[in-house]
This record gives structure tokens, sequence and C-alpha cells, in this order.
């Protein structure tokens, strides 16, 4: 049973999501955990190639609102505020939008260059698709990391339960 319950904690806190850089949703997730120099580095190889690019959303840190549902009456609750810079653009012809955290506006520009460009099927496009797996497998070990770290410090309210 331990061994199952670990299992799915760990599934829980290490998702595999983040698996297909040419899955756009899986792209957005992957630009998001990419870095400003990775993103920059993209885009610029994207950008050298001379292509037709209109800004369509300049990019402007913006404050988001986080909500959840709580679990035991399912009624939204406001979790707090994060900051997020989004982008969109047209790269010949293909539209491309990032929103990366924080205030960075360089960041979610190229990110939204290199989601054009995927998007696009633009020459640099299996690069750019090569080197966001590379960020999702780095960010999948750096979760099992921190899961193996804290795994420890995980509650088990059954058993709790069953002391009383």
């Amino acid at each position: 049973m331990e061994s199952t319950q670990r299992t799915v904690m760990e599934a829980l806190l290490v998702p595999s999501g983040m698996e297909d850089p040419t899955d756009r949703t899986d792209r957005f997730e992957l630009i998001a955990a990419a870095g400003p120099a990775e993103l920059a580095d993209l885009a610029n190889a994207v950008l050298e190639t001379g292509p037709k690019l209109s800004i369509r959303q300049e990019p402007r840190p913006q404050l988001l609102l986080s909500q959840v549902r709580e679990p035991v009456e399912r009624r939204p609750f406001n979790l707090g505020e994060a900051v997020a810079t989004p982008a969109e653009v047209t790269l010949d012809g293909a539209r491309g939008f990032a929103m990366v955290p924080g205030k960075a506006e360089r960041a979610a520009l190229s990110g939204a260059i290199v989601d054009a460009a995927v998007a696009g099927d633009h020459p640099v496009a299996d690069e750019a698709t090569e080197r966001l797996s590379a960020v999702g497998e780095r960010d999948r070990e750096q979760r099992r990391q921190e899961w193996a770290r804290t795994r420890h410090t995980a509650v088990d309210f059954r058993t709790m339960e069953d002391q009383q």
C-alpha cells in the first residue's frame, strides 16, 4: 500500500506533462519554463532568416488573479495574484503567443516568436522543438529531485485519523 501511495504522490508532484512541443498547450508550458536567454537565442535564430514579423500585442507585465476551487464545497477561491508578461506576434502569417512569469518583456516576445515559428513550420522549428523538449526534460528532473528531497514531509491523513 505504501509504495502505491508513493507512486500516486510522485505522479501528482512530478507530472509527465510538457512532453510534446508540437502540441500548442505543451509548448506554452515549455516556453514559460524556458530561460530568457534560451528563448532569446531561439528567437534570434528565427529572426536571422528575415521573416515578416508583426507584433500584435506588445509585451507588458500584468497582474493576474489566481483562482482555484476549494475541494469541500467546490466554490471558487481567490488564491492570490501573480505577475506575468504576455506577448503575441505574427511571423510569416503564423500567429504566436507566449505568457511568461514575472516582468519579462524580452522573454515574452521571444517566446511568442518561437511559438509562431513552430506553429508556422519555420526552418528553425525543428531546432526549437528539440530545445523545448530539453527544457521539459530538465523541468521533470528538477521536479523529481525536489520530490526526492521533500517526500519525507508528505502527510498521510488516513494514518493520522487512525491514531485518534
